[in-house]
């Protein structure tokens, strides 16, 4: 089932996520299902639970889509933690299915190190570089309740404050379901 996907200036965005408990593996597997349908409908890479309005400590990441990815990783992970980060920070611009139509430059560390479990609560420590890296950094920070956003300096928030607004207003055109926390209400 395809989940809206919740928008800039919703709270749920802004909380650390829960840690999930193996004993609601039948509750995660449905989760999950609907999660990686919610993402490719909305041609992503990846997607956290705190992005369908559930803030729990879960993302997924499908690089493998991506030609400029050589070695690309399709996986869930549940309740991960980055446990190093390491190399020379350097720039991409990133986007957000949270936050359509807003790209900026985010620096971030090449190469990290995250231990997590896998959607069958399999335990996994594994080293990531590149974009891989990235996207995992990206998602993990969702689950960690910040945007990409949070990183931009001052001068770059402001710049985008006008789109950010609009984007939480539901003022804008966007080809995926999302749901607007600050939508004003049909009657």
């Amino acid at each position: 089932m395809i989940l809206p996907i919740v928008a800039y200036g919703d709270p749920v965005l802004k909380r650390m996520g829960d840690e999930i408990d193996e004993a609601d593996q039948k509750e995660l597997q449905d989760l999950l299902t609907n999660m990686w349908e919610t993402m490719y409908n909305a041609q992503g890479v990846g997607l956290a639970a705190p992005q369908i309005g559930k803030s729990l400590r879960l993302f997924l990441v499908d690089s493998e889509q991506l030609e400029e990815v050589e070695g690309g990783i399709k996986k869930a992970f549940v309740n991960p933690i980055i446990e190093e980060e390491s190399g020379e920070a350097w720039d991409y611009n990133e986007g957000c299915l949270s936050i359509p139509h807003v790209r900026e430059d985010v620096s971030r560390q090449p190469k990290i190190k995250i231990s997590y479990f896998d959607e069958h609560f399999n335990f996994f420590e594994e080293e990531y570089e590149g974009l891989n890296a990235r996207i995992i950094q990206h998602e993990y920070d969702h689950v960690e309740g910040i945007l990409f956003t949070d990183k931009l300096s001052p001068l770059k928030k402001k710049m985008i404050k006008k789109k950010l607004e609009d984007i939480a207003k539901g003022q804008i055109r966007i080809g995926y379901k999302m749901k607007f926390p600050m939508a004003k209400k049909k009657r």
